[in-house]
């Protein structure tokens, strides 16, 4: 009792300072939890102070945001991990449109529609490259075929860009194919083939 404060202190500091009395303190990554958890509590309380219904309406606010994900990755599909920019049509050496009708109908028998609708929109393009209606040009694109190729058979322009869009979606968007699709652009490829073209002196709207 007779001992000042501040050597009481010091020995008093020395003493608790012996391992004997850490044995059973927490370590660092439990304590770094703690804290982190402790954080995640006070951001809740305030999250549910500003809030209009407290907890119950934070809450339901998660909630909803999550269902918004939920309904955008179901309709935009899942994103892609590397964005692949915008490309050209064919992707290797030249084939022919029969070549590429082969691969599709290979590609729809195995139910890989992505590739399917691929091969069939290629088919389509070399078909038209291969009756003179587009001529043959490296890097073209899905879109500046259905372009042109629209010219010359109006008839089916807006099939042909409709074509082309599940192309870019599938190869370029990230999208899924279906069997709805590709039976959409065989049936494109199918009627194309048998469709005569207009003629440069032809009247409008007239088939020669």
């Amino acid at each position: 009792m007779d001992t000042p404060r501040v050597p009481a202190r010091e020995a008093a500091e020395r003493e608790l300072s012996k391992p004997m009395y850490h044995e059973n303190d927490p370590g660092f990554l439990e304590r770094a939890i703690d804290r982190f958890w402790e954080w995640v509590d006070d951001l809740f309380d305030a999250a549910s102070g500003a809030t209009p219904g407290g907890a119950v309406g934070l809450v339901v606010v998660v909630v909803l945001v999550v269902l918004i994900a939920v309904a955008l990755w179901l309709r935009l599909g899942t994103p892609r991990r590397v964005p692949a920019p915008a490309g050209t049509l064919f992707d290797e050496g030249p084939r022919s449109a029969a070549d590429h009708r082969t691969a599709a109908e290979a590609h729809a028998a195995g139910h890989r529609w992505n590739q399917a609708v691929q091969e069939r929109m290629r088919a389509v393009v070399r078909s038209l490259e291969e009756r003179a209606l587009l001529d043959p040009r490296p890097g073209r694109t899905a879109d500046e075929a259905a372009a042109e190729a629209g010219q010359s058979l109006p008839g089916h322009a807006a099939r042909l860009h409709a074509a082309a869009r599940d192309f870019d979606d599938v190869t370029y968007g990230g999208r899924t194919a279906d069997e709805q699709a590709y039976q959409r652009l065989s049936d494109l490829d199918s009627d194309v083939e048998r469709t005569k073209p207009l003629l440069s002196d032809s009247a409008p709207g007239v088939a020669e």
